[in-house]
């Protein structure tokens, strides 16, 4: 693991996403088209025997840079326009919970003419607990919808405006909210799952690992409903926020309220996934690149030992020489999201 590599850029990332600053702009016609195209094919993509191949000759950060300069990939732009097929149905800026006034929202999608009840699915952005948009996975929920899922996208309290636990009570309260309107909805409220990138894979796992700690439940709405899932999705998350190269990051220390770990380390120890996982904890799935200098690929690695050790069900797609947000090379993107259908179709749609 590299020292104080936890969230913070290497020299290869910062010139890449100054490439990505200029050519993200010039990508919405073109993405506009390719998800369309996505869209119409995700019945297809599901069906193929093997997952489709990862672009070659890509080993490192600056080779996906080149690659991209060079047309020989498609980067997805997640704040383009994707559009909404006509078999399903979006439902926006939907309030699933209220600390104290502020309201918690979500956009919701649906398969259209959904003839029985069906799994859901939270997705939860990343962005460092700091920033992102829960359209960021726009690109996910209308093709899992399409695919007879009910997903929901949320946002959630940012550092900015409360620490630690706050964001994950948030995550909590939107499975809550999912169980309470499940019969409205025709979700199936005992086959949900949560998905989530970087910082939102870090929520997602203490979602799915924690709900037995009360303390983390928060008062954002429907107490009377369980915050268990049935599934977890991991990409690129963070898994134990405690080791020493971590101990005075600052994007931890924002986290948690601007104390380092010798100030909290109770906080930092709760706020782990892995220090929450037990023999009955969800199957999850697990999505990481190994030249990722954001998070990196020891992380998951640590998770799926433990995974392992504790006999937990679980998958691991461990991306050689690809980074950070993977997901947003078309190429990986339809990979991942074969794996993501074969994993839930085998652990919701029983």
């Amino acid at each position: 693991m590299r020292k104080n590599s936890f969230f913070l850029p290497s020299r290869t990332v910062i010139a890449g996403c100054l490439f990505l600053s200029l050519l993200l702009p010039c990508l919405p016609d073109v993405t506009a088209s390719v998800y369309a195209e996505l869209i119409e094919g995700e019945p297809e993509l599901h069906a193929l025997p093997e997952a489709p191949a990862l672009p070659p000759d890509i080993h490192s950060e600056s080779d996906l840079y080149i690659a991209a300069a060079k047309g020989e990939i498609t980067l997805l732009n997640p704040q383009g326009p994707v559009p909404v097929p006509g078999n399903v149905l979006e439902k926006k800026d939907i309030e699933y919970g209220n600390v104290n006034g502020r309201a918690l929202l979500l956009d919701l999608y649906l398969p259209r003419d959904q003839d029985a009840d069906i799994p859901g699915i939270l997705f939860i952005h990343g962005g460092g607990w700091a920033s992102g948009n829960r359209s960021d996975y726009k690109y996910y929920t209308v093709r899992l919808a399409q695919m007879g899922y009910a997903v929901a996208t949320i946002s959630y309290r940012f550092v900015s405006e409360a620490s630690f636990p706050a964001c994950v009570e948030d995550a909590k309260c939107a499975v809550r909210w999912m169980r309470a309107h499940a019969k409205e909805y025709r979700i199936c409220p005992d086959t949900i799952a949560v998905a989530g990138g970087s910082a939102g894979g870090h929520l997602a796992m203490m979602t799915g690992y924690s709900s037995d700690i009360e303390a983390l439940e928060g008062t954002g709405g429907y107490p009377e409903f369980s915050s268990a899932v049935q599934a977890v999705i991991n990409l690129y998350g963070p898994t134990d926020l405690t080791p020493v190269e971590f101990h005075d990051h600052p994007t931890l220390k924002a986290f948690f309220g601007g104390k380092t770990f010798n100030e909290a380390p109770e906080s930092y120890a709760l706020a782990s996934p892995i220090r929450h996982l037990d023999k009955s904890d969800p199957p999850t799935l697990v999505i990481h690149g190994t030249d990722d200098s954001i998070v990196p690929v020891a992380q998951a690695d640590l998770l799926v030992a433990r995974l392992e050790a504790l006999e937990i069900p679980h998958e691991y797609l461990r991306l050689e020489g690809y980074p950070h947000t993977l997901d947003i090379i078309q190429e990986v993107n339809q990979c991942v999201r074969w794996h993501m259908y074969r994993f839930l179709e085998k652990y919701l749609k029983k």
